[in-house]
């Protein structure tokens, strides 16, 4: 049995006759950009979230983009984030003229250990940006006390974690603003590419709006500023607006398959299974292993038809673009290690339990555990 790391064709099947109406109704209205469509899921979105308002936009990565712009990053202005994420956290800080500045991670969440976030603030330090990874948040209450501290913004990198909850607040909500991003394999996925902003600051929300279209704000054919063609489009959205039904629901079956993976892989030595913190919940956007001889696991998973994928194989730090920064091996080994160990096993709402039992077995296998 063939067993990829994602399918989203079995999705597609389950949803098939809502997807398809929802897409001819598009094809029939004629309205493709910013119509009625973008204009409910942003209110959908933002009930969802808890927040006041929320602004789509083309992807997860000018959702973050955008958001460093309305809060005036720029050449010379600090970011604080992650060396272990996603490329997009740190390149849209340097595409402004603005430098990131890593902290390292802690080793059970692979989130920003913010403990560390203090000791790199400067005078140039304008925000803070913490990535939620793989479906599960950061300390968010010491986060927004070292905002408060130094008169910082958040900007909430929720890409992986729609859904998410600490201590009673869903992802997105507690910074100044929260990126989603709708790339097909994520919780929430469009079918293509896709994302949102959500906050509840209404001069924010301006200032988002415009960006997205072009800098124009009000008046059509009038610009303020210099802004992007960033716009959520009405198919992406129509689509979105019928998973968005189902998320809930494929979230807990993602917790569901997480908590059978757990069961069955937790008494090896050799794994460690995920960790959820109290006060949080974890939407397993991936559920990520570490695991002793990493690569020689996924070689055997893959000589047994199995996929997996290892999130993420280099820290940002010791990436080639940004060996201007001055970062070295070293400088963050919980970062540096993690990217040695961990491996993503395969993870979606419409995975089996057999299958899930099935994956176990061979892992087990490769260590002796049979």
């Amino acid at each position: 049995m063939k067993i990829p790391s994602f399918d989203l064709k079995r999705q597609y099947q389950i949803i098939k006759t809502e997807i398809d109406k929802a897409i001819q109704d598009v094809l029939i209205s004629g309205q493709f950009i910013l119509g009625d469509n973008v204009r409910f899921l942003e209110e959908e979105i933002a009930v969802y979230c808890g927040t006041r308002y929320a602004v789509g936009v083309a992807s997860g990565t000018d959702a973050l983009l955008l958001s460093l712009r309305a809060c005036g990053i720029g050449p010379g202005d600090e970011v604080i984030t992650t060396p272990f994420t996603f490329f997009a956290t740190a390149e849209v800080i340097s595409n402004l003229g603005a430098r990131p500045v890593f902290v390292d991670i802690e080793p059970d969440t692979f989130n920003m250990d913010v403990r560390k976030v203090e000791e790199v603030i400067s005078k140039r330090t304008k925000v803070i940006l913490p990535v939620h990874l793989f479906g599960q948040m950061c300390d968010m209450d010491e986060l927004v006390r070292i905002k408060e501290k130094y008169n910082l913004f958040i900007i909430e990198d929720a890409c992986q974690a729609i859904g998410a909850i600490y201590n009673g607040r869903k992802a997105g909500s507690i910074g100044d603003t929260g990126c989603f991003s709708f790339f097909p394999t994520k919780n929430l996925g469009a079918y293509g590419d896709g994302g949102m902003i959500v906050t509840s600051s209404e001069e924010l929300k301006e200032r988002l709006i415009a960006l997205r279209n072009h800098g124009s704000r009000k008046k059509k054919y009038y610009h303020d500023e210099l802004g992007y063609n960033s716009r959520l489009d009405e198919i992406q959205s129509a689509i979105l607006r019928v998973k968005l039904r189902y998320l809930d629901n494929w979230i807990r079956r993602r917790q569901e398959i997480a908590g059978l993976y757990s069961s069955l892989l937790s008494d090896i030595p050799y794994v460690k299974v995920p960790t959820i913190k109290d006060g949080r919940s974890h939407t397993f956007h991936q559920y990520v292993i570490r695991a002793e001889d990493r690569d020689n696991l996924q070689k055997y998973l893959s000589d047994h038809g199995i996929g997996s994928t290892v999130y993420y194989p280099l820290p940002l730090h010791l990436q080639v673009v940004y060996k201007e920064l001055g970062y070295k091996q070293g400088d963050f080994p919980e970062a540096e290690r993690a990217s040695r160990e961990v491996l993503a096993l395969p993870m979606w709402p419409e995975l089996s339990n057999e299958e899930v039992k099935e994956i176990a077995e061979v892992i087990r296998s490769f260590y002796g555990k049979d």
